[in-house]
């Protein structure tokens, strides 16, 4: 029996070319472990990118708001549906991105909160806040 053992990796050494099933399950398993650590990690960079994506349109929104203010002086109130009126000052919704306006906004006192579809997190921007914080109006 130990000679047939040592028969055959005496074959294997001398001319049979290829991998052993063994040597195959090693890598298998080492790519399986490097898959596990890796799709992960991008899943939420997938989600980092989507909650900025909302941060950018919150800015945006926060910029179109000024800019229509200044161009329409006798109005007080924010139009309620932004991507309408605010179109024309150059701001549009990314796809996924939904942004409402606070109630009771003024074009002095406002607050808009947006949300991607596939985040947990809500986000709000306004004229008494500076940059981007989260939470809801």
């Amino acid at each position: 029996m130990l000679m047939r053992m040592q028969d055959a990796l005496n074959a294997r050494r001398k001319g049979d070319k290829g991998f052993t099933l063994i040597e195959l399950l090693v890598v298998v398993l080492i790519i399986g472990i490097l898959a596990a650590i890796a799709i992960p990690v991008f899943i939420g960079q997938q989600n980092a990118a989507k909650e900025a994506s909302v941060k950018s349109d919150l800015a945006n929104a926060k910029l179109a708001v000024a800019a229509y203010a200044a161009a329409n002086p006798t109005l007080t109130a924010i139009p309620g549906t932004p991507g309408t009126a605010l179109a024309d000052y150059g701001w549009k919704a990314s796809p996924g991105n939904t942004l409402t306006v606070g109630t009771g906004a003024t074009l002095q006192t406002f607050c808009i909160q947006g949300k991607n579809a596939d985040t947990s997190n809500t986000f709000r921007v306004g004229s008494a806040i500076s940059g981007t914080e989260t939470g809801t109006c």
